[in-house]
């Protein structure tokens, strides 16, 4: 996972439109080195969209405005792997929050229905 797919996943996590994103992060007035400016709307939306490299002098205050430390931004835990996970990471997290309360006999009965999945999946895999 590149950098920038985690800065875009943190915004939608954070319910920011990308247009909000980009005005909160110009408001901070970062100033690249290279031209002594502060990156145009066009420019931001290019780093976004992967058009354009991430300038690192940026990093400090993407992760201002997104309100995390900067070591978040570089972090790639399984969860933001894939674009499946992507979308299911937040209903992930409360299933394991709540497996805490779950009684022992449902536990088992968790894990009987998916070793199923897994094997169904496995076995969907097998004939590509």
């Amino acid at each position: 996972m590149e950098i920038i797919d985690k800065i875009n996943y943190l915004i939608k996590e954070k319910n920011l439109q990308k247009k909000d994103f980009v005005k909160m992060l110009q408001a901070i007035e970062p100033k690249l080195k290279c031209t002594g400016e502060i990156p145009s709307e066009q420019t931001i939306y290019g780093y976004l969209n992967g058009k354009r490299e991430l300038k690192v002098e940026l990093i400090p205050y993407i992760a201002e405005v997104l309100g995390v430390d900067e070591q978040e931004l570089f972090r790639f835990d399984i969860e933001y792997a894939t674009e499946y996970n992507l979308r299911y990471s937040k209903d992930a997290r409360e299933i394991l929050d709540l497996l805490q309360y779950t009684p022992k006999p449902m536990l088992e009965q968790i894990k009987i229905v998916m070793r199923r999945f897994k094997k169904t999946y496995e076995e969907g895999l097998k004939e590509l």
